[in-house]
Order: C-alpha cells, then structure tokens, then sequence
C-alpha cells in the first residue's frame, strides 16, 4: 500500500462531517470532567502520598547504618525501590487490583490505583530527594547535631528547604508524568480521561478522531502544569 493511499485514508478518517462533530463534542465534556474529577486527583493525592514515602526511604537511606535495625530497613528500601523502578506501572496496577484478591485483600479502583500509583512515586522520587538532600553541605548537619537538635529536628528545620529548592524541577517532571499515567488506571476500570476515550470510541467505531480529542487533554493539561512548574521555580530561585 503506498504512503500517499495512506496519507488520503489518515485524512478521511479526520474528515468533520456535522455529526463526527457532535460526536466530538458529545465526548470532550465527560472526558474534560473526567480530567478535573478522577484524572487530576488521582494524580495529586498520589503524589502526595508518595511523597511522604520518598521522604521516609530517603532519610533511611542516607542515615549511618549504625544498628542492625537501620540495616535490615536499609535493606527492605533498598529492594522496593529496585522491585518498583524495575517492573512496568501497568503491571504494578494489575497486581494490586487483580492479584491481591488472592491473598484475601480486595479494594475498590480507585484506592487500588492510588496505592500503585504512590507506591510507584515514592520509589522514583526517593532517588531524587536522596540527591538534594545529600546536596546540603555536611556542615550543617554536623553544626546542627552539635548544636543538640536531632536528626530529624535537623532535617526539618535546617536540610528539608533547602533540600527541596533543588528537588523541585525533577519533582515538577515527576507530577507531571504521573498525571499523564494516570490513563493505565483504565486497565482497573476508572473512569478517567482514557477510560471515558475508550469507551465513547467503541460505542462509536470512530477510534482516530475520539483518541486525538484525548490525546489534546492531557496536552493542554500538560502545558498549564508546566506553566505552574515553571512559576513556582522562579518564585523559589
């Protein structure tokens, strides 16, 4: 089949008669709600929720392993990190959803797909808060615990700002990926952006065109997060 046979078909298949219009329209409002309702925060609340996971393996991580108890938590943080950046969020999904019921542990979607997905954030973003914290000169630990406060005390009010000045560019980039990952919470039958995509367009048997709309969502969603982004990082610098 010639390229320019395929090009004509690829036109034709975005051909806006009045009723792919309507059908167009009839499909963005679910989806733009289901972007602002499920898709959105989905991807906050997870992001959350993982970022207080990342901030827990990465103060283990970087702690002396002085007791065999930090040994053995130094340990377990290290394989989740490695088992998480190791397999595909899709699969990860699944597991939770799917294969727990088979241990006697069932949920709804949605806590399912948070717990994924914050279990999924908090191992990528350990590693970069692991940097920035390790980016704060060891004087200012080693000033602060001469000075009596503790470990945490000196994480929180000496290292933690400054630590999060320099994490928040990657941090931006890590919400950002998530919100459009969000989509693979359809495989657990959430009703988010891709979900409602999916469904219109098998209703339909118009896939291109239905697909392209929810392709042009997450876009602009996109682009007013790193709009945000990029404010929050002038307003910190």
């Amino acid at each position: 089949m010639s390229a320019s046979h395929n090009l004509s078909l690829f036109f034709e298949s975005l051909d806006l008669s009045k009723e792919r219009l309507e059908l167009l329209l009839e499909a963005f409002y679910p989806m733009l709600k289901a972007a602002f309702s499920i898709s959105l925060p989905l991807a906050i609340i997870s992001f959350i929720l993982g970022l207080f996971i990342a901030v827990m393996v990465a103060l283990i991580k970087i702690a002396p392993p002085k007791r065999f108890m930090h040994k053995a938590l130094l340990a377990g943080v290290n394989f989740y990190v490695s088992l998480i950046r190791g397999t595909p969020l899709l699969v990860q999904i699944v597991v939770v959803f799917y294969g727990l019921p088979a241990l006697g542990v069932y949920m709804d979607p949605i806590p399912a797909g948070i717990i994924a997905f914050s279990f999924n954030v908090g191992a990528y973003a350990s590693e970069t808060l692991r940097a920035s914290f390790l980016s704060v000169p060891k004087d200012q630990w080693d000033s602060s615990l001469s000075l009596g406060l503790n470990y945490l005390q000196t994480f929180w009010h000496v290292i933690f700002f400054q630590a999060l000045k320099v994490a928040t560019p990657s941090l931006s980039n890590t919400f950002i990926s998530l919100f459009k990952e969000t989509s693979l919470a359809s495989v657990v039958t959430i009703a988010e952006v891709f979900r409602i995509a999916q469904q219109k367009a098998n209703a339909s048997y118009d896939f291109l065109p239905i697909y392209l709309e929810a392709a042009l969502i997450y876009w602009l969603f996109c682009l007013v997060l790193e709009a945000v982004q990029k404010r929050v990082e002038r307003i910190l610098n």
